[in-house]
């Protein structure tokens, strides 16, 4: 199986870094309230994620190596992996699955409205993210997966409306986010594409 070993080697990674946080809440790493820090090192996890995702395709179109595309699908689904347990925490660490709260926190915090629909359209991703869903929507699910870009969105929303306080780390995520749109432009992937195929024929020369 082509890029078996590079697959294997991304499905570890990503399947570490909430197992490591899991251990060091176990082993009492995390603080006095390490529930807390669970919920929000998932969703910053799913933020960083979703970023990772959205550079699959540039790196593919700047370097020319198909394995970029090849483990492109994965990360999507870690990133709903990572979102779900983000959600799952705060029901229980928060909320205590007390869904009477809910509603109070949801007044109280509004951001929490735009982290649930951050959480539908990543939903959404990964229910038509294989290939029979390819097939069926021919070429609706193109336009369907361009929903990342407004999940991009929201999840940078919602996690500015928590640091308000320290816009520092929120701002390095928001550019690199603006970055990753940005190279989506046409005349911006069209350059990238021609410098590539420019380099290869030097190369090819030599």
């Amino acid at each position: 199986m082509r890029f078996m070993y590079w697959r294997v080697f991304v499905f570890a990674a990503a399947a570490a870094v909430p197992l490591f946080w899991l251990y060091q809440a176990w082993i009492f790493a995390l603080g006095p309230d390490p529930g807390k820090v669970l919920v929000d090192r998932l969703g910053l996890g799913t933020l960083v994620m979703l970023l990772i995702t959205l550079a699959m395709t540039p790196l593919q179109r700047t370097t020319g190596w198909p394995g970029w595309i090849a483990v492109r699908r994965q990360l999507g689904l870690w990133c709903f992996a990572y979102v779900t347990l983000h959600m799952l925490g705060y029901g229980f660490f928060i909320l205590g699955f007390d869904w009477a709260q809910l509603g109070v926190e949801l007044v109280k915090r509004p951001y929490i409205i735009v982290g649930a629909l951050g959480f539908l359209g990543l939903l959404a991703l990964a229910i038509t993210s294989n290939r029979y869903s390819q097939r069926r929507l021919g070429t609706r699910w193109k336009k369907l997966h361009r929903l990342s870009y407004g999940v991009l969105g929201l999840g940078l929303l919602h996690m500015l409306w928590i640091v308000r306080a320290d816009l520092k780390e929120w701002a390095i995520y928001a550019a690199i986010g603006v970055l990753l749109l940005a190279v989506r432009i046409p005349l911006i992937a069209g350059r990238i594409q021609r410098r590539r195929v420019q380099k290869q024929n030097v190369a090819t020369k030599v």
